[in-house]
């Protein structure tokens, strides 16, 4: 039997990268979009470069989308391409709403055009629930956004929804709660405070400034979140589903957890800087239940909060030991 293709929109970025290796450790040829030159250096993608196919596209043209769908003849595709740094969305709302809502709608009309037994994964957010009056929410807690991100991504969101009722695609969407790895970029808090802890102890700096230490976060490990993608789309039929560990941690629980890890007692380090509160556009209660995961996909997250952290921590301290140790020249042989 012939192997499963898959295309992944956004597949240099962390969870692109990882749905990939996933991918392949099951037996799928995987072909990834990217923006830029196929010759560009992913560093992500270093490890599997030469198991996967890379294709330049415009993710925004239909016609460039229908040309990588018709040479690659996919049966499944991922698409992830969408800016994923909330507060960015503020500096550029126009193309954040471009390529969350706007690239999203071109991708599903390419797939009708092409081939419409394509099934399709759209990535949601817990963004689109925004200033949420249920707590915890399901996938029939009513959309309320508040970010240009989140506001992008309900778009994309319904659109996925509606192109399954009028034209009976197999589309699902993934309302996927933060999730993190060490490929996050230093942007997010989780690997801004993993980053400090390991460089702290390394003596490599001496403080680190945080924002608002009070607020919460429904945090799960990347790698268990793109395995929930896949399952979404081994189902019988499309559907939506929350993807989230359930509960919530504070910044200051996780600054704690990160700097004790190293033996460290966080508020020794930690400064706080009131130009990096968010004030009105911090979301509250933002916590998933993800009880239809697991009943209907089986799924459920194997790394909890505290195992996460220590991930993310211990990534950081090999990362910047490496760098500084001493690099071997022909002198030395």
């Amino acid at each position: 039997m012939a192997a499963k293709r898959a295309l992944i929109i956004g597949i240099a970025g962390q969870d692109g990268s990882l749905l990939s290796e996933l991918l392949l450790s099951e037996g799928y040829e995987v072909i990834g979009v990217v923006r830029q030159p196929t010759s560009t250096r992913f560093e992500n993608l270093e490890a599997i470069r030469g198991r996967i196919e890379l294709q330049q596209a415009d993710v925004l043209s239909e016609l460039s989308l229908v040309d990588v769908l018709s040479a690659s003849q996919p049966h499944e595709v991922y698409n992830l391409a969408s800016p994923s740094f909330v507060p960015m969305s503020w500096k550029q709302p126009v193309l954040t709403a471009e390529f969350a809502a706007v690239g999203v709608t071109a991708l599903l009309e390419a797939i009708r055009r092409v081939d419409d037994g394509i099934r399709f994964y759209q990535a949601s957010s817990s963004e689109i629930f925004g200033e949420s009056r249920e707590v915890p929410q399901t996938e029939e807690t009513p959309l309320a956004p508040v970010t240009p991100y989140g506001v992008a991504k309900a778009y994309g969101h319904f659109i996925t929804r509606s192109y399954r009722r009028r034209y009976e695609l197999f589309a699902s969407s993934g309302i996927l709660y933060n999730h993190e790895s060490p490929r996050r970029p230093l942007d997010f808090v989780t690997r801004k405070v993993s980053h400090a802890a390991a460089a702290i102890s390394l003596g490599l700096k001496s403080e680190v400034l945080l924002g608002n230490l009070d607020a919460r976060r429904d945090w799960g490990y990347a790698g268990d979140y793109v395995r929930a993608m896949w399952l979404v789309l081994q189902q019988d039929e499309a559907d939506d589903f929350v993807i989230a560990s359930g509960e919530t941690h504070s910044v200051r629980e996780l600054a704690a957890a990160a700097f004790a890890h190293v033996g460290l007692d966080w508020e020794d380090h930690v400064r706080v800087d009131d130009t990096l509160i968010r004030g009105k556009a911090e979301l509250h209660d933002i916590v998933g239940d993800a009880s239809k995961a697991r009943e209907r996909l089986g799924w459920s997250p194997r790394v909890d909060f505290e195992g996460l952290v220590q991930l993310l921590v211990d990534a950081d301290v090999e990362r910047l030991r490496s760098r500084l140790e001493p690099v071997e020249t022909l002198a030395d042989i």
